[in-house]
């Protein structure tokens, strides 16, 4: 028996509201309206963004595309238009669309589809206002901030024959940024980066930045404290599931430059921002903070903070209630407590540990060896230092991928000794749990449970980026393409201007390799090559993907760059550092490789 057919895609389902009525009235009218409007609106706008039009149904049709950006542009594009081309027919005559989007998991019979992520299209189709949109989850990921247009969070909807509730998005947008000739060729209307015009769309929820703390201790070897500090109170507010809060990664782009409040909340998406300053000497610290409003500038809360250096981890607490206070006064006491959390009784290994982060950030040979011997420092003082001992094992992660291990087999065994101790000791440390399950995929290739750990971290800390980021590849890794899309998009979102956004996109360039989508997962690759970075991965999925798709010579382009950074590169040590499960995705990456001419 042939083994089924299987694709990820956005998939439109549309329908005429009130199709039965309309032909009650007037069945030849009707019929000639619905044939003028596929042949005039929405056969071109098909064209325009790539759709393939799957079959009509009568009073609808179901469209699938190989982009969620291109599905909702198509989508909101045509709703515009039969927005426009109705204005002056009478209310009893207009035919009026409704339109559901999913990106989900299909199975190919020929030219049909069938499966779950049709039925939830359908499903959400029905849910859907006259002349509107609503998208999954899925698709509101993919899409966020790169597409003008806004979403109402509908909640999570129990949906017909669905055995799971679904979370679901109204769509919104403006008219008159949505207007197309009738026969004009366009591009979707895309927010391309965070840095371009068009700003980020503000989340459903409060959202917040925290800034670099400027250092006002008079001395830049204190700088890893003030930076230790922001990074706590982030992971802190980090912990409310009702705020938003962007990675630290992203927020630190700022540090050292003189920014306006406005310019951060456009570039990042987010309504609030907290900076401040920290002076330390001797055995005191005095932090100073204000929160301010990014629409209108106006400061919503300041206070400083005086107190010895054995009091830090109290300030960071009291930062954290003040700073939610204003924005999310709602929040449940137990969110409050569980953000309050102590890392080390011992400030001596706590220093030590935002030494090491200092120099973990420096990301080479010398930087990560110096790290490692602080967070072993650490280690000594307090065993149960579940970030220092996470830290440690992503030190050998960073070795071992980097390729700077002297003795593999005693330094990857070291690996897992150490993650599998931060998973024993920091069961709530979303951080450690990150880096920890991280770890026993490089070093023993445990892909399922390193995915259940990465995701206990998600719960603990649902905006910590790299987690997300880290969950996308595993789940690519696994096969599950859906998920990986789904989660590499959240982490670009969470940290849109993160110095490792190429790392993000290299994620999201796998996942649609994974799901059969050449042309997304050339594309992601060829970004995070752009980003500047050396790293071979990208190079591969850009190679093989050119490869599959047909595109021979913009393969042979991408295989000659990669082979200028490394010369020594073949089809074998590529397949191997891919970590693919299941052999259909080896056999394809390694078909991929071959048709461009990387050797044996």
């Amino acid at each position: 028996m042939a083994r089924e057919q299987r694709r990820l895609a956005a998939i439109i389902s549309a329908d005429v509201v009130g199709y039965s009525r309309l032909m009650g009235r007037d069945e030849s009218g009707t019929l000639a309206r619905l044939r003028g409007h596929r042949q005039q609106r929405l056969e071109p706008t098909l064209a325009r963004h790539g759709g393939r039009l799957v079959k009509l149904t009568g009073d609808g049709a179901l469209v699938e595309f190989g982009s969620a950006v291109d599905a909702l542009s198509a989508a909101i594009e045509f709703q515009q238009a039969m927005a426009d081309a109705n204005r002056d027919q009478p209310s009893e005559t207009a035919i009026i669309f409704r339109i559901g989007l999913h990106l989900g998991d299909l199975i190919v019979d020929g030219g049909d589809l069938y499966g779950d992520g049709v039925n939830v299209a359908a499903r959400l189709e029905a849910e859907a206002p006259a002349g509107g949109i609503v998208v999954s989850r899925t698709v509101h990921e993919a899409v966020s901030g790169r597409l003008k247009a806004t979403f109402d969070d509908l909640g999570r909807l129990e949906l017909k024959n669905i055995d799971r509730p679904v979370d679901a998005f109204g769509v919104k947008w403006e008219p008159a940024d949505w207007k197309v000739e009738l026969g004009s060729v366009t591009e979707p209307v895309i927010a391309a980066s965070p840095t371009a015009d068009v700003p980020l769309a503000l989340p459903d929820k409060p959202s917040i930045a925290v800034l670099p703390f400027q250092n006002m201790s008079g001395d830049p070897e204190q700088d890893y404290f003030a930076d230790g500090l922001v990074e706590d109170i982030i992971t802190a507010l980090s912990s409310f599931n009702s705020l938003f809060v962007i990675a630290r990664n992203s927020s630190f782009s700022y540090k050292g430059r003189a920014v306006e409040v406005r310019q951060v909340g456009r570039e990042l998406g987010v309504r609030y921002v907290l900076e401040g300053s920290v002076r330390k000497a001797a055995n005191q610290v005095r932090i100073t903070v204000q929160l301010i409003d990014t629409s209108t500038g106006v400061h919503l809360w300041a206070q400083r903070f005086d107190g010895s250096l054995e009091d830090i981890f109290d300030l960071q607490d009291k930062i954290t209630v003040g700073v939610v206070g204003p924005i999310a006064p709602r929040l449940e006491r137990a969110e409050i407590e569980r953000a309050k959390r102590k890392p080390t009784a011992s400030l001596d290994a706590y220093d030590y540990y935002l030494r090491g982060m200092a120099d973990l950030h420096g990301v080479s040979k010398q930087s990560t060896e110096a790290a490692l011997q602080l967070f072993y420092k650490a280690i000594e003082i307090d065993p149960n230092f579940a970030l220092a001992i996470a830290m440690a094992a992503r030190c050998y992660t960073l070795r071992k991928t980097s390729r700077w291990m002297i003795n593999p087999a005693q330094e990857t065994a070291e690996a897992v000794r150490l993650a599998r101790r931060a998973i024993e000791v920091g069961k709530d440390d979303a951080l450690a749990l990150c880096y920890a399950g991280y770890a026993l995929v490089h070093s023993v290739y445990e892909l399922e449970s390193a995915a259940a750990i990465i995701q206990r971290a998600i719960a603990l800390n649902p905006h910590l980026a790299m987690a997300w980021q880290l969950s996308g590849t595993v789940h690519a890794f696994l096969g599950q393409p859906e998920i990986a899309i789904e989660h590499a998009t959240r982490a670009i979102r969470l940290s849109p201007l993160d110095p490792s956004l190429w790392a993000m996109q290299s994620s999201l360039a796998l996942a649609y390799f994974i799901a059969g989508c050449y042309d997304e997962s050339s594309s992601w690759a060829e970004k995070a090559i752009r980003e500047g970075t050396n790293f071979l991965p990208p190079f591969r999925m850009a190679i093989a993907s050119r490869a599959l798709a047909g595109q021979q010579e913009e393969a042979r382009n991408a295989l000659r760059r990669m082979l200028e950074i490394d010369p020594t590169a073949r089809i074998r040590n590529g397949v191997e550092r891919a970590l693919f499960r299941r052999p259909q995705d080896i056999a394809r990456f390694e078909d991929g490789l071959r048709r461009a001419g990387l050797p044996e």
